[in-house]
């Protein structure tokens, strides 16, 4: 089993749609979104290209937002981490 675990930017939510369309993945087998963190865990990857699409909301203005942090690791070897970044809205 894989986790992508998401850390939204300060001051958004994950929109309701947004997580029924990913509830409705195949590869999809749970979503947990806990505070500002969501979890995606999927049943297994391959080799074919994923992408996933987060619709965010924002509900308190924040200024000078930071990157947030994409964190992807196998359920089993949580070690073998990969960790991305990205800007922020609009993006």
């Amino acid at each position: 089993m894989v986790i992508i675990e998401v850390s939204l930017l300060s001051g958004f939510v994950m929109t309701s749609r947004s997580r029924t369309l990913l509830e409705n993945r195949m590869i999809v087998k749970k979503i947990e979104v806990k505070a500002n963190v969501v979890y995606i865990y999927l049943e297994k990857l391959n080799d074919e290209s994923q992408t996933f699409i987060l619709q965010l909301e924002q509900v308190i203005q924040v200024k000078n937002l930071k990157p947030a942090s994409l964190k992807i690791y196998d359920y089993y070897q949580p070690g073998g981490l990969q960790i991305s970044s990205y800007p922020g809205v609009g993006s």
